[in-house]
């Protein structure tokens, strides 16, 4: 390693130490008072993470494997949860959705730092109706409906040049026809046989809530931190 790249290196780690984590008041939490199903609790923190000022909660992470079973992971924007399940969407050409295709298995995974919580969620996913993914769509922003329209996720792309003018057509062309089709674009839906909630606590005590369904009925459980 040279003098140079041993001195980046020094600072890099001097850098990654000195960041401090929960800089802030920790809300307390009773696992004991938590409801017997994962979803109201999730709907809870949700909305106390909207009130506790939290950037962007409704973005989370998404992992899946491909055909060989190499993870994967990207942040994706969560389109709503109820008794089904999770909702997300994407083309079900991208990598994620040929990787769903090939493993219809994934894990979610919300960090919402402003009150040291995090939410995991596992489960088998499947695809909504195309008539859910259409109304899905288009009950979102003309910015949205034109970066469907541009399509091609995760293909290679040749030049910043051909992307622009994909997205200017796929612009006049979704305000020109604000209900135009998208074929391959899919909401998706985890339906979850485990969900965690984390409570992060300052002296590292935190509470693990974990929720499994065993034979349709959920359990719940600690665990360690």
């Amino acid at each position: 390693m040279s003098a140079d790249s041993s001195a980046l290196s020094s600072e890099f780690v001097r850098l990654l130490r000195s960041q401090r984590v929960w800089d802030t008041e920790l809300p307390h939490f009773t696992p004991d008072t938590a409801p017997a199903e994962p979803l109201p609790l999730f709907e809870r923190w949700f909305a106390e993470a909207v009130a506790a000022g939290q950037t962007e909660p409704h973005t989370m992470s998404l992992a899946t494997s491909d055909a060989d079973g190499r993870p994967d992971v990207r942040t994706v924007m969560l389109h709503g949860a109820d008794e089904e399940g999770w909702h997300f969407a994407s083309h079900a050409g991208s990598r994620k959705g040929r990787q769903l295709a090939a493993r219809p298995y994934a894990a979610l995974g919300f960090y919402w730092p402003v009150q040291g919580r995090q939410i995991r969620v596992r489960g088998r996913v499947t695809a909504a109706p195309p008539e859910v993914a259409h109304a899905d769509l288009h009950a979102r922003s003309t910015g949205a409906l034109a970066s469907a329209l541009v399509g091609h996720q995760s293909e290679v792309l040749g030049d910043y040049e051909e992307l622009e003018r994909a997205s200017n057509a796929a612009w006049d062309r979704a305000q020109r026809e604000p209900d135009a089709p998208v074929p391959s674009w899919t909401v998706y839906v985890l339906e979850p046989d485990e969900v965690e909630f984390f409570q992060g606590d300052a002296r590292r005590r935190h509470v693990r809530l974990n929720y499994r369904r065993v034979e349709g009925t959920w359990v719940r459980e600690l665990l360690w931190p």
